[in-house]
């Protein structure tokens, strides 16, 4: 009775309220508005286990994750059970339903890191061979299709064509005698077919009359001429219905004959959907998923910006003022927290939200705080919180919590005298073998709101004073609002008591809802007074009456709120210069980041500026050689061409001076490469005093020069410098090589001709250009097919280092350039 009052108390029925308003499917918001405290640690992991990989799956999945189709399905299984006959739209919802929980089940097995989900779908059956069946025999509308029966395909087809027998008897009716009818049309009354005749006429057309219009003015009749053919439609109609019924009989038996497997498939369904609304509410109060923390092993309590959730939600939809979280930090031997402070500061509402963060986490729902999340898993979460006098059972406010704290007390009782109970690693603890003399706390958490009100206040903070130490003893945490003085000195007689206060700024005379915590709060009650307005020979004859200790502890109160706020002030302006350092940060990141980006821009645009330079030379390269191609081809010409070629060069692509690769020593059985043959070969004898030297590939033996080969890393050999008489002077430097110019002799003409001829013209052509080390072939377009051939012979030549297609000036697709060794 007790946890059901709690319950209610935290006003617990609210927050499941709006848990169901995130649920996707009707038995998802059942279950979410019926949500109780598990009684076991382990389901409680269970639970939270389950809301965290949907959180995951919520983010991870941008589609998906849907409860489309999946309905309450539970009368129809009973219905079927008792051999009812199900409709139509019974079994399409079961048809959707097993599609709905099989993507679920198959989104579920795509993924590696949710075990718990894993687990949950591992057994359930979807029975896809039943889906089917009963889309081939329900369709969309919930009516039984054709296909289902041949017997019912034949039945319809008789009654439709029945009914074009009465149309079209009736609308030769309705041609012929259509003066006589109110309007020309074919209509209905109940299953018959009839005309709207007018009442003065009815003898025109005679008939049965089966309706008639409010003003008597129309007469609605069945002819004659079709009251048989009615008759037999009617006579099908109900082989129709009954056949109909044959069909969804035969499946509803299907169904009743795996009712326990769509059961659980529709458990599972419902639990997927609790899970789904945990997490999305979770994600929309912004929470965090909670630690059960063991109060064994010297654990705190920590609860960063704590929010009451029912405080958020009226925030959001309501456009209430913002809720000002709180922080509760507790450590392990503390076993009661006594709150004070003035009336509405806050004292009720920070009981409720940390009852009600206890009520989430052992729910499975995440907690609105701050991570890190870390609480006790309490077996009990009792409450005594509210005014609970009652004049029908002659209680007043005193009696009605005496009464209720009894029934806490009771609880404690009983849950300590319990022969056993699970701990948190899962093993019985057996406390009947402890020792009867010694106090065992059980996990409860007790929340008392004005303990020891309602009555004398010598006797009350007497008997509260007595009520915490018993708590103390009896119960993991409590956690009570008081206006006793009295409870404040408890902290320094015993280290398990902890004093907290609301905050209230005297100078607007406001609560600021924050929670204090090592100072108790002061009395505020004549400083009110005082600037509200009431007589200051009443507030100081007050204030001799309350005494002078009382007024030493005010003043000393006072100093502690005083340092505290010195301190938050440093901590303010310390908090300050380390977002200014942080942002003198970023704007140095970003400066330097914008000098990187600048330079990169830089260099783009020195290669955009060389790329040009380079395609202007092009530019005048290719004007040089249509010059050239144009005129007389003489030799005056050709060196003019080529002292303009070797200008253009200078003036726009001075080469850097090659690195050189470092040289090596070929030694006798190295093996080496010959570049310009594109052969490996086995030396044989060492470089002579010329640098010549004798290998070998294959079966042939050359002799070759330093300057022809390199080793097979690429390095090229070392040339001795032969040493010559001073007099002779040093040969001078080589000048760049120059771009190759066309003539007749490096230019052969192959279209029209075929592949193997081809080949034997370019052999001869290549040794008459193999001088200028350019050659011209001209193949043209065409289909491609000399080209490919031309390519290919190219590919595979040892004396062709490259070749590529000509630019587009020099005839594009249609010539090849080689460029020979």
């Amino acid at each position: 009775m007790i946890q059901s009052e709690t319950l209610e108390l935290l006003e617990w029925q609210r927050l499941c309220q709006h848990l169901a308003t995130f649920a996707a499917t009707k038995l998802g918001a059942i279950a979410s508005r019926h949500l109780h405290p598990p009684a076991t640690l382990a389901e409680s992991l269970h639970l939270l286990a389950q809301t965290k990989e949907v959180y995951q799956l919520e983010c991870r999945l941008t589609s998906g994750w849907t409860f489309e189709g999946i309905q309450d399905i539970g009368d129809a299984l009973e219905r079927a059970e008792r051999q009812g006959i199900l409709s139509g739209e019974d079994l399409l919802a079961i048809a959707t339903t097993l599609f709905g929980v099989r993507r679920l089940r198959r989104l579920i097995d795509d993924q590696e890191d949710i075990p718990v989900l894993n687990q949950l779908v591992a057994d359930i059956r979807t029975y896809p061979e039943l889906e089917q069946e009963i889309h081939r025999c329900i369709d969309e509308r919930g009516d039984v299709t054709d296909r289902a029966s041949p017997k019912l395909a034949d039945i319809r087809q008789h009654s439709k064509s029945l009914r074009d027998r009465i149309y079209q008897t009736l609308q030769n009716i309705v041609q012929r005698q259509g003066g006589a009818l109110q309007q020309p049309l074919i209509t209905q009354r109940g299953d018959r077919f009839v005309l709207p005749v007018k009442a003065p006429q009815k003898d025109t057309i005679p008939g049965i009359v089966h309706d008639a219009s409010s003003t008597g003015a129309t007469l609605y009749i069945e002819p004659h001429a079709i009251v048989g053919l009615g008759n037999q439609l009617k006579t099908y109609q109900r082989r129709e219905q009954a056949e109909a019924e044959a069909v969804r009989r035969v499946l509803t038996e299907q169904v009743a004959a795996v009712k326990l497997d769509l059961e659980q498939v529709l458990a599972v369904a419902t639990r997927l959907d609790l899970a789904t609304a945990k997490a999305r509410y979770s994600l929309w109060l912004q929470a965090n998923p909670p630690r059960f923390i063991d109060p064994n092993q010297r654990e705190s309590i920590t609860l960063r910006q704590l929010r009451h959730p029912l405080l958020v939600w009226q925030h959001q939809h309501e456009e209430d003022a913002p809720v000002v979280p709180i922080t509760i930090q507790i450590q392990p031997h503390i076993k009661v927290v006594a709150i004070t402070g003035p009336n509405t500061g806050g004292k009720t509402v920070t009981l409720k939200t940390l009852g009600l963060a206890a009520l989430m986490a052992k729910v499975g729902l995440f907690v609105p705080a701050k991570e890190p999340v870390e609480l006790p898993w309490f077996e009990q979460i009792l409450a005594d919180i509210g005014d609970e006098q009652s004049l029908e059972q002659s209680l007043s406010t005193f009696s009605g919590h005496i009464r209720r704290i009894s029934r806490i007390l009771n609880e404690l009782e009983n849950c300590r005298d319990a022969p056993w109970r699970v701990s948190t690693d899962g093993e019985e603890d057996d406390l009947a073998q402890r020792e009867p003399d010694t106090p065992h706390p059980t996990s409860a958490l007790v929340l008392l709101d004005e303990i020891g009100a309602g009555t004398d206040p010598a006797e009350g903070s007497a008997l509260a004073i007595a009520l915490l130490n018993y708590l103390a003893d009896h119960a993991q945490l409590t956690v009570a609002t008081t206006h006793y003085g009295e409870l404040k000195a408890l902290k320094y007689q015993d280290e398990r008591f902890e004093n907290a206060s609301v905050e209230f700024n005297d100078v607007t005379l406001s609560p600021t809802y924050r929670l204090l915590w090592g100072i108790p709060g002061r009395s505020n009650a004549l400083t009110i007074a005082q600037r509200l307005g009431l007589k200051s020979d009443v507030v100081s004859l007050a204030q001799t009456l309350v005494g002078g200790s009382s007024e030493e502890v005010n003043q000393v109160i006072s100093g502690l709120e005083a340092q505290r706020r010195d301190q938050e002030t440093k901590a303010q302006e310390a908090n300050q210069l380390l977002q200014q350092t942080e942002r003198l940060h970023h704007e140095v990141s970003s400066k330097a980041k914008l000098l990187q980006e600048r330079e990169r821009e830089l260099k783009l645009s020195q290669e955009r500026a060389v790329q040009d330079a380079i395609a202007q030379a092009k530019a005048e390269i290719a004007q040089v050689i249509r010059k050239l191609q144009q005129g007389p081809q003489i030799a005056q010409n050709a060196q003019k061409a080529t002292d303009a070629l070797k200008e253009i060069e200078q003036r726009h692509i001075p080469k850097p001076p090659a690195k050189a690769k470092p040289a090596f020593q070929p030694q006798v059985g190295d093996r080496i490469r010959i570049p310009r043959l594109n052969q490996t070969a086995e030396v044989l004898t060492p470089a002579d005093e010329d640098g010549e030297l004798t290998v070998r590939f294959g079966l042939m033996k050359m002799t070759v020069s330093l300057a022809d080969i390199e080793s097979l890393e690429g390095e090229k050999a070392h040339i001795p410098v032969k040493s010559k008489p001073a007099s002779t002077p040093a040969p001078a430097a080589a000048s760049p090589p120059t771009p190759p110019i066309r003539t007749e002799k490096n230019t052969i003409d192959l279209r029209g001709s075929r592949i193997a001829d081809a080949e034997i013209e370019l052999e001869q052509a290549m040794s008459k250009a193999i001088a200028s080390g350019v050659l011209w072939i001209i193949h043209g377009k065409g289909t491609g097919k000399l080209r490919a051939g031309v390519h290919e012979f190219l590919g595979r030549h040892p004396l062709v280092d490259r070749f590529e297609l000509a630019e587009q000036a020099e005839g594009g697709s249609g010539v090849t350039v080689a460029y020979l060794k």
